[in-house]
């Protein structure tokens, strides 16, 4: 598929190469045994970087189709080349609803330009799309320090805040500081003492391995628990605040999150602990209202679930079975938490409570009107 790029300085998760127009990424599935950038000169070499999470987070999901769309244009600039690469890179993750953003955006910007015109285009729109996630995120993070702040102040300065946190909705997963990390590294720079338990989250470990990389590498101090460890710790009071991120969020405040979420927000409601989702505005499906019903929830291989990929005692990349060979496995990659079970949303724009009457104060251009019927899209399995 793609090659491997020696020595080539990182720039974050996702970048031009230096001849201007090669996709440069950060292959995650990598992490955190080896650190290795792949450069990618086609859009199909982006879908699959996509389905084989390569990249992955909702907001990188859509930079990294926007990127895709712009080497197909490259390639071939013909009203049917945007169309089938627009259909192509859809069809990668159906959960992230910031993929279907992203395209949305390339296509309705290069649709009306005569072919001549669209490579340029669309590597411009691209670069904006990934220069606005970094100033998304960073107000993201401005936002969510507040919260950390108020904790601070209630546990009258004795730190650390403990914050919760599962899966990876760090700079691996967007472009910048994260969303639901994004408050922590503010609070980290700005000398607000935190310490971060950091949920596994089987099957592909991103917590253990990709959050707890990132986290570790700016010095905040972090301990990573198995998946199941988070109620005790919440029953303990040894949790402050849960942060987590989102893949997509209905327009009444359900949101979706890598499979085990659900479990942390109901354990967080029981011992009366804020549980805060940090996404941004695109990640947003106004067209949906019933998360649990509506929104479309990604089935992968069962061998993320029967196999597990690590290091060997040399250092090296390995993968091992876990279960018998008979055995079989089922992975929904996420699950939905009713906006009932979550404290509040922080966003771009600021907090608010998971309600619709929040969202359309924060989004009044976007949100439906208070009556108005969200329409139902049959969910794809």
């Amino acid at each position: 598929m793609s090659k491997r790029v020696v020595q080539e300085p990182l720039d974050g998760t996702l970048w031009l190469g230096r001849d201007g127009w090669t996709v440069c990424i950060l292959d995650q599935t990598r992490l955190p045994h080896e650190t290795v950038v792949r450069r990618l000169t086609s859009m199909e070499e982006v879908a699959e970087a996509i389905v084989t999470m390569q990249v992955r987070g909702a907001p990188l999901i859509g930079v990294s189709a926007a990127f895709g769309i712009a080497l197909a244009m490259r390639r071939d600039a013909s009203n049917g080349s945007l169309e089938s690469a627009y259909v192509r890179l859809m069809s990668t993750r159906p959960t992230a609803v910031n993929l279907r953003w992203a395209l949305d955006a390339m296509r309705a910007h290069l649709a009306p330009l005569a072919p001549a015109d669209r490579a340029s285009a669309a590597y411009a729109e691209a670069v904006r799309l990934r220069t606005a996630d970094i100033a998304t995120n960073r107000s993201i993070g401005e936002h969510g320090l507040k919260l950390i702040q108020d904790v601070l102040k209630r546990k009258k300065g004795k730190g650390p805040v403990q914050i919760l946190t599962h899966c990876n909705a760090g700079r691996l997963g967007t472009l910048g500081w994260g969303t639901a990390t994004a408050p922590m590294y503010f609070a980290h720079e700005s000398g607000i003492p935190i310490h971060v338990w950091v949920s596994e989250t089987r099957p592909r470990n991103q917590g253990a391995a990709l959050t707890a990389w990132e986290l570790g590498e700016k010095g905040i101090p972090l301990t990573v628990v198995v998946d199941n460890e988070a109620g005790h710790l919440l029953q303990r009071g040894l949790v402050d605040l849960v942060l987590v991120g989102a893949d997509r969020v209905t327009s009444r405040g359900d949101a979706a999150n890598k499979i085990g979420t659900y479990l942390k927000a109901v354990a967080a409601k029981a011992h009366r602990v804020p549980f805060y989702v940090a996404f941004p505005g695109t990640t947003i499906d106004w067209t949906l209202e019933d998360g649990v019903r509506d929104i479309p929830i990604e089935e992968r291989s069962g061998r993320e679930v029967t196999h597990v990929y690590g290091a060997d005692a040399k250092g090296r990349p390995a993968e091992v079975r876990v279960t018998p060979p008979s055995a079989q496995a089922r992975n929904d990659a996420f699950d939905v938490t009713p906006a009932s079970w979550i404290t509040g949303l922080i966003t771009e724009r600021g907090v608010c409570k998971a309600t619709a009457a929040g969202m359309r104060k924060l989004y009044p251009e976007s949100a439906p009107r208070k009556n108005a019927k969200a329409a139902v899209r049959k969910p794809r399995r």
